[in-house]
Order: C-alpha cells, then sequence, then structure tokens
C-alpha cells in the first residue's frame, strides 16, 4: 500500500500553513553537452560499468544535466516567463549536490547518487518537452498543472516553485527511484544516501526563497521567515519519505496489475496536492498581480542572489560559483 492517504491530510496542511506565512563548486562554465550525446544506451537502470557516462554514473554526467536545465532555465528567466521559478530552483539544488558530491564521506556511493541526479532530471526536461512541444497526452497530469498554471499566470511565485515541487517529488520521485534502483553499487539500500539529501536541502530553503524573491516575484520574500522556511523543508522532507516508500511499493508488488495499481495511486495523490495548491496560491490582483510581478522581474531577473549559498554565491545565469 502507498502512504498516500497518511501525507494527503499533513501535505495540504503545511500548504496551508506556507500561505498563511506568506504575506506579500564549479569553476567556469560547463560546455553544454544536450541530453542526446548520452541517451543512447542510457535507460534509467542504473548500471556501474556502463560506457555510457550517466548510466554509469560517471562525474561528466552532473555538468551534462545541469547545462540541460539551464537551457530550460534560462530562456524563460530572460523572457520572465512564470516558467522560471521552479527551474531556476532546480539549477541551484544540482548545484548543491555538486558540491556535496565532493566532500569526502558526505555520500557512500557517489555513481549511484550521480545517476538518479541526471534520471531524476530527465524526468523533468522530459515532461516540459513535451508540453511545450504540444505533446501534452505524453505529459503527467500533474506537471499539466503546474505548467499550465505558470504559462497562463493563475498562482504566485510561490505556488510555481511548489507546484513544480509537488510534480517532482510526489509525482514523478517514486518512479526515478523504483526505475534507477533502491540498491547501491555494493547491493545495499540507498536509502542512506537519499537521506542525506535532506541536509543541503534544508540549508538551500531559505537562499532559494530570497534568489526567487529578489529575480522573479517580490510575494515570495520569506528570507527572514523562519516559519515559512520550516513549514516548506518539513512538507518536503515528508513528500521524499512518501517517494521512497512509494518506489519500495512499486518493487515489492507482486505482479503487473498490483503495481499499475501502485502507480495510480501516486498519480491521483499528487494531482490533488496541485489541485489544492491551484486554490491555495491563485493570484490576487490586490496582493499578487501578475502585471505587477512581470514589471518587477523586467527590472530584476538578472539580479545576483541577495543570500549566500552553503556553495557559495551562484551566478545569475551560468553554472559558475564564487
Amino acid at each position: 500500500m502507498t502512504i498516500r492517504g497518511l501525507l494527503r491530510p499533513f501535505s495540504l496542511t503545511l500548504v496551508a500553513a506556507t500561505l498563511a506565512v506568506t504575506s506579500v563548486a564549479h569553476a567556469g562554465a560547463t560546455p553544454y553537452v544536450p541530453w542526446s550525446s548520452v541517451l543512447p544506451g542510457w535507460n534509467d537502470q542504473y548500471t556501474p560499468g556502463s560506457d555510457n557516462t550517466c548510466a554509469s554514473g560517471g562525474s561528466q554526467c552532473l555538468g551534462i544535466t545541469t547545462q540541460e536545465l539551464l537551457t530550460v532555465f534560462t530562456p524563460n528567466a530572460q523572457s520572465c516567463s512564470h516558467l522560471a521559478v521552479f527551474p531556476m530552483a532546480y539549477v541551484r539544488m544540482t548545484q548543491t549536490y555538486g558540491w556535496t558530491r565532493t566532500q569526502s564521506g558526505y555520500y557512500h556511493d557517489v555513481p549511484y547518487m550521480n545517476h538518479m541526479d541526471a534520471v531524476f532530471a530527465k524526468y523533468y526536461t522530459d515532461a516540459y518537452d513535451n508540453w511545450s512541444g504540444g505533446a501534452r497526452s505524453a505529459v503527467p497530469q500533474s506537471w499539466l498543472y503546474a505548467f499550465d498554471a505558470a504559462k497562463n499566470k493563475t498562482v504566485t511565485g510561490a505556488g510555481d516553485l511548489l507546484m513544480g515541487m509537488n510534480a517532482h517529488i510526489n509525482r514523478d520521485l517514486p518512479f526515478v527511484i523504483y526505475a534507477s534502483g533502491l540498491a547501491e553499487t555494493d547491493g545495499g539500500s540507498g536509502k542512506a544516501d537519499f537521506d542525506a539529501v535532506e541536509q543541503w536541502l534544508n540549508d538551500d530553503t531559505a537562499p532559494l526563497f530570497a534568489e526567487a524573491a529578489q529575480r522573479f516575484d517580490p510575494t515570495i520574500n520569506a528570507t527572514n521567515n523562519t516559519a515559512f522556511n520550516f513549514a516548506s523543508f518539513q512538507m518536503v522532507s515528508a513528500w521524499r519519505e512518501g517517494a521512497w516508500r512509494n518506489a519500495e511499493a512499486l518493487a515489492n508488488a507482486p505482479d503487473a496489475q498490483a503495481r499499475a495499481q501502485i502507480a495510480a495511486g501516486i498519480e491521483s495523490y499528487a494531482n490533488s496536492v496541485a489541485q489544492s495548491m491551484l486554490r491555495t496560491f491563485a493570484t490576487n490582483p490586490l496582493t499578487s498581480s501578475p502585471a505587477v510581478r512581470d514589471a518587477y522581474c523586467a527590472a530584476h531577473h538578472g539580479d545576483t542572489t541577495p543570500t549566500v549559498y552553503p556553495m557559495g554565491t551562484p551566478s545569475p545565469w551560468g553554472d559558475s560559483i564564487n
């Protein structure tokens, strides 16, 4: 059984709490290498020893992943599209992962984590590419809710960020873990490395909201709001735990029919959270006007983050860290 029923009231309560408290590594750029150059021979299964750098979790895969995310983020940010907020956060989290993997002992199996990092990103970029290319039937419903809301400017900047996180964590992540494999190179569980991510996710929370507020939508500004940051991270932490448990359920399903039922439950939960967020973060002409947000972004979208990340101060447009 999935734990979606257990987490639904907890997650939706935290979403409401989030709204209530919201008043208003690498040195130099990595040359762009498109997914197409690594996709041949790369499936989602972790394959140590593969000649494909992403299938085997090679160190070079992180640069490819970062640059692919930048191809989504940069044009959306430069045009002040409301689609820019989530990929900005995604680029920063990918950079932070790159910073942590250089620290001795942070992870037990870095190639395993490199591979999962790439597969996770591919789920997002595939959904975005299909949506932007008009292939809506190939896009999970929770992503349709997120992308359509951003395009139509119907939710706040915080809504854009959290709806993307919902689709990616509640919907994508269980399938990513299941497809990649729950076991590391030595056959042991990958859960400890998966959980190690929680520390830097917590540390990145305030800088992420601060940068998004500075560059795209000042109503996100929660730099000094510890209640917002706490509620947001606790929600994400609960979602990630649910994703691992759901991946275990997929792996342990006795047959294809049972696995399909678990998958349907995963989709349903992510969709219900998205629907709640559409209401919770709906724009208000008096407090969160899209026109005001767009005018602000036009003047500030190239700003440097006002809050230093644990990894340092990232370039607004590239992947260099000071």
